[in-house]
């Protein structure tokens, strides 16, 4: 007996269970399907679409500051040190190849040309005599500590003839065209490329010692764009990948360039270096300046709407499937990347080969958001 009550208690549980879980689901049901008359369907546009395949191309937006390389920034000395006698250089002045920089005076650069044109001449003696005295030996004529000491003479002199020509063209004084009618107490300074100044450390007058940096400058012809990627974005890019730059102060104008090197050390903030060449050059790119990029990245094929589908409602993503011309009903969306006006769906199979409406989706949601606050 006892166990026959039971089994009724347990059914009528089970009735009760059963018709409360139907009518939840014939709530929802009733909250996701939205009907319209005719005459409602003509007071706004509505279009459909079907799921379709497609490459959706992302764009990764990143933050950079223009940098120079290495070869390109150049900081000029006084080889061998002297009086700045005069130079023209101003901050931010152009210059070209091989043009005057500055001139130095000083009386070592006398007696450098004065050393080099007395070992000069020297040797042309000594050189003499050490034929003279190869040719005695070789007939037994002279000994051979008299040879080898004409020989050593002759070797230390080309040693300092060479020694002080190269010393000559650190200041650039050419040796070969240089005679005693020649000598000069100034030195020139020249451009080694064509560029820009960016610091002037001298004035006229000043002794600047080999070790002190005169002038600073750069070549702004190989501007590079220093990038900060983050790491889950760093598998996506290679070298050779196009980007598109631009600043804050004026996001209209764009800067074309492209991936050049990608770094292969990761910082405290899970980021990379990237850097990225610009295709052609211009005078509004200066070293410092913060650019943002924009790089478009294509994934594999996916399912894929046009974003004007999908709408965000109480922070999930659904899209309208048409039933029938009067009926239709909200779906979840899983959605994925997106990218040029589609966005990846991640449940297809609730899609496919379904009318989507794309023109007047968000209508209907406003329509079903109303009907469900009546």
């Amino acid at each position: 007996m006892k166990n026959i009550v039971l089994l009724i208690g347990l059914f009528l549980m089970t009735s009760c269970s059963t018709k409360e879980d139907a009518l939840v689901e014939s709530s929802e049901t009733a909250e996701t399907i939205l009907e319209l008359t005719d005459k409602q369907l003509t007071s706004f546009e509505l279009s459909t679409t079907q799921l379709q395949e497609k490459a959706i191309v992302q764009t990764l937006r990143l933050t950079g500051v223009i940098d120079l390389p290495p070869q390109n920034a150049v900081s000029i000395s006084a080889s061998l040190g002297g009086h700045l006698k005069s130079t023209k250089l101003m901050p931010g002045m152009h210059f070209k190849k091989g043009e005057v920089l500055a001139v130095l005076e000083d009386s070592q650069y006398i007696q450098l040309q004065q050393d080099y044109l007395t070992a000069k001449a020297q040797l042309q003696n000594a050189y003499a005599e050490y034929v003279r005295q190869k040719e005695l030996n070789q007939s037994k004529a002279s000994s051979d500590k008299v040879y080898q000491q004409a020989k050593a003479d002759y070797e230390t002199l080309l040693i300092s003839k060479e020694a002080l020509e190269e010393k000559l063209r650190l200041i650039h004084i050419n040796p070969t065209t240089l005679t005693v009618h020649k000598i000069t107490r100034t030195v020139n300074i020249y451009a080694p490329f064509e560029g820009y100044v960016s610091q002037v450390n001298v004035n006229t007058g000043k002794y600047i010692s080999p070790s002190e940096v005169m002038f600073e400058l750069v070549n702004l012809n190989s501007l590079y764009l220093n990038l900060k990627v983050f790491e889950k974005d760093w598998g996506k890019l290679n070298v050779g990948h196009p980007i598109t730059a631009y600043s804050n102060d004026n996001p209209t104008e764009k800067y074309a360039g492209k991936i050049s090197l990608m770094g292969k050390s990761i910082t405290n903030e899970r980021t990379l270096e990237m850097y990225a060449t610009f295709d052609t050059t211009n005078s509004k790119l200066l070293p410092g300046m913060y650019m943002n990029a924009e790089i478009e990245i294509s994934d594999d094929l996916s399912w894929a709407l046009p974003e004007e589908c999908v709408l965000t409602f109480e922070g999930k993503m659904y899209a309208f499937i048409a039933l029938d011309k009067n009926t239709f009903e909200m779906i979840h969306v899983q959605s994925g990347n997106s990218g040029n006006g589609w966005i990846a769906i991640e449940n297809p199979e609730k899609f496919k080969n379904k009318n989507i409406v794309q023109k007047g989706a968000y209508t209907l949601l406003m329509a079903l958001k109303n009907k469900g606050e009546e």
